[in-house]
């Protein structure tokens, strides 16, 4: 559903002309035709350092981003050390991801040999062929901190056993806070709601200081309502569809539960404010500004909240998703192209470990994101387990730009995951107008809002 802030933010900015970063000399797959399907003892070993191959990649950092485009650069410099024949050839394209281009590429078979998806997208990039199934090539010789990578992750992509590409980013949803306005609301910053009668009670102190300020804030146009419904629900232990996928499943007391609260947070407590219809980036502008004390988030709206909108990152703070027994999570990922040669999809799964997957280096090296002035300290990625997760921590802790302790709710409460449902974004069109009825209708029937939701999700689900 949603994107990080670097991706999110950067879509407003101008789009530069693709810059490719060579290193070597070789062959694309869509000058070699390859095939993935390598011998599977071969295909176990990692890739030989004197390999010659060339390999496009998108989601390179654009120029607009000079210091995110500075670390891929040393970072292709660095690989190539080790690998000085693989030649890397980044895309820029701003944003990652948009759904209409990357239907458009997958159709036309056009994907650069690695190429980034969110986690949602596995089943489009299957039905159009577009993966290579990647199982025999990973193991802990290929990626060495394998093992300590959430298995819930991996999950993620992999379909009938198979798996088809590595994760580079995740996210869990909890509860954003304003630390500044707990306080003044006499409320402990450090220990913020767990349950939504907490949730409740918060809100109306914090709606108590007036001058324009509401206590909680809610998502309800543009999908993003659906998508929160969804997060909550997980929280309080429901759910949207089916166990089988064929049928809606959040018309029960614990939806009836959730939209009934929301209805009276709004119109008895009048502690959500009364502009509603609210959609992604109108909650963190309230926030930044001092007017709302809490919604629903992934930690990176913090950093957006500070970087686009002038916030302090000593204001805000996350506590684990209300009802504590599950949180909806997603994240980002890179496949390799369908036909990809065997030596190719070595490089490629070389390259992912190097930038994305090792403790201490790439996307990891925070010594070098706190000198270039980039964020360290927010609990994203999170992927990791064991001693991995050990090391990370100590050094996302020991370079930190931001008070770190203020996610320490959210770390001590562990959530887990989960996916989000199938057709999501048709669903979640659906559920928005359950989440706007109950916030603009004071006379609104949310066990109605929830019949008719229910027929009509069944509908989407039925023309799967």
């Amino acid at each position: 559903m949603r994107q990080t802030g670097f991706r999110r933010t950067s879509a407003a900015l101008a789009v530069s002309a693709a810059l490719a970063l060579v290193a070597g000399c070789g062959t694309s797959s869509s000058d070699e035709g390859g095939d993935d399907a390598a011998d599977p003892a071969d295909a176990a070993a990692p890739l030989d350092p004197e390999t010659e191959v060339t390999l496009t990649i998108d989601c390179m950092p654009p120029a607009a981003e000079k210091a995110e485009l500075k670390e891929w650069k040393e970072d292709v410099a660095a690989f190539n050390e080790e690998y000085p024949n693989v030649t890397i050839e980044g895309k820029q394209t701003d944003p990652c991801l948009e759904p209409p281009r990357f239907t458009a590429m997958l159709k036309a078979k056009s994907q650069p040999d690695a190429f980034y998806t969110y986690f949602t997208d596995l089943q489009q990039v299957l039905d159009n062929d577009g993966a290579a199934d990647i199982t025999a090539y990973v193991n802990e010789k290929t990626v060495p901190a394998l093992a300590d990578i959430d298995p819930q992750v991996l999950d993620v992509l992999k379909q009938d056993g198979k798996l088809y590409g590595l994760p580079t980013s995740n996210y869990t949803m909890g509860l954003l806070i304003n630390r500044k306005l707990f306080e003044e609301a006499g409320l402990d910053p450090d220990d913020p709601p767990t349950s939504w009668d907490e949730v409740r009670t918060a809100a109306r102190a914090i709606a108590g200081l007036g001058d324009g300020i509401s206590g909680f804030g809610e998502y309800s146009a543009g999908n993003n309502g659906g998508w929160h419904f969804t997060a909550s629900m997980y929280g309080l232990g429901g759910d949207i569809v089916s166990e089988d996928g064929t049928k809606a499943a959040f018309n029960d007391d614990t939806g009836r539960e959730y939209v009934e609260n929301l209805h009276a947070m709004r119109w008895e407590d009048d502690s959500m404010g009364k502009t509603q219809l609210l959609k992604w980036g109108d909650l963190q502008k309230q926030m930044a500004s001092g007017k709302l004390g809490m919604f629903l988030a992934a930690p990176d709206d913090i950093t957006y909240m500070v970087q686009q909108l002038g916030g302090d990152y000593a204001d805000f703070g996350m506590g684990p998703m209300p009802g504590g027994e599950a949180t909806l999570f997603g994240g980002n990922d890179y496949l390799i192209k369908k036909g990809s040669s065997p030596d190719q999809i070595k490089a490629a799964i070389a390259w992912l470990n190097f930038k994305f997957l090792t403790p201490g280096k790439g996307q990891f090296e925070w010594a070098r994101t706190k000198a270039d002035e980039l964020p360290v300290g927010l609990p994203q990625p999170d992927f990791w387990k064991g001693e991995s997760k050990q090391q990370d921590d100590e050094l996302r802790a020991e370079h930190s730009t931001m008070p770190v302790e203020n996610f320490q709710p959210l770390r001590d409460n562990p959530v887990p995951g989960r996916a989000e449902p199938p057709k999501a974004q048709e669903i979640y069109k659906v559920l928005d107008t359950v989440m706007s009825g109950v916030l603009t209708d004071e006379d609104a029937d949310p066990a109605g809002l929830l019949d008719t939701a229910e027929d009509q999700v069944d509908q989407v689900l039925a023309n799967q």
